[in-house]
């Protein structure tokens, strides 16, 4: 018994030192960071953070110049902590030694409509860590776009699996069909 990895939410915002201890005691790989983010307005892509006292280039798969931005959310998606959350990954990734990022999209968590691509883009972009894309699978072709387009390193579905349009085994063998290493 025992586990190989934990995931950490709440408690990674409220302390983030958290993160850094256990990263240092039981090494990065098995350290996730789980962010659940929300979109709010959009804005410039040179805008000023000053959340995190800082300004950050955001990139999106069409490079456009207005572009969303997402605020990270805590206590189960209850609480708006206010911190954007491409600026909470690169410093989860370059602060703090997470080894993995899980990704939820709370707009698209649950409506089976697809991934938040923007977001996960945005995501693995800004950061060298493995970025797990979480929210919104419907249908395969949505698995394998968080690849493609979202730049995702993993993938994670609920929904499709529980309510029985899918099994894994078709995922994998869908997504191996087009070219995604599975396991």
């Amino acid at each position: 018994a025992g586990a190989d990895k934990v995931s950490v939410n709440t408690a990674a915002v409220e302390d983030p030192e958290f993160v850094r201890k256990a990263s240092e005691k039981f090494g990065s790989q098995c350290i996730v960071v789980a962010i659940d983010a929300k979109r709010r307005e959009a804005q410039w892509d040179m805008a000023d953070t000053s959340n995190m006292g800082e300004t950050f280039t955001y990139y999106t798969p069409s490079h456009a110049a207005l572009v969303p931005a997402w605020d990270v959310y805590t206590h189960g998606g209850r609480k708006n902590r206010g911190i954007d959350a491409v600026l909470w990954a690169k410093k989860v990734d370059e602060e703090l030694g997470a080894g993995e990022i899980l990704l939820t999209s709370m707009d698209k968590d649950g409506t089976k409509e697809g991934y938040d691509l923007d977001l996960t883009f945005s995501i693995s972009q800004a950061v060298s860590i493995p970025v797990i894309a979480s929210g919104g699978a419907g249908k395969l072709e949505h698995l394998y776009l968080a690849f493609i387009e979202g730049k995702a390193d993993a993938v994670l579905a609920a929904s499709i699996f529980h309510f029985g349009e899918f099994t894994v085994p078709q995922a994998k063998r869908f997504l191996q069909e087009k070219g995604i290493n599975v396991r």
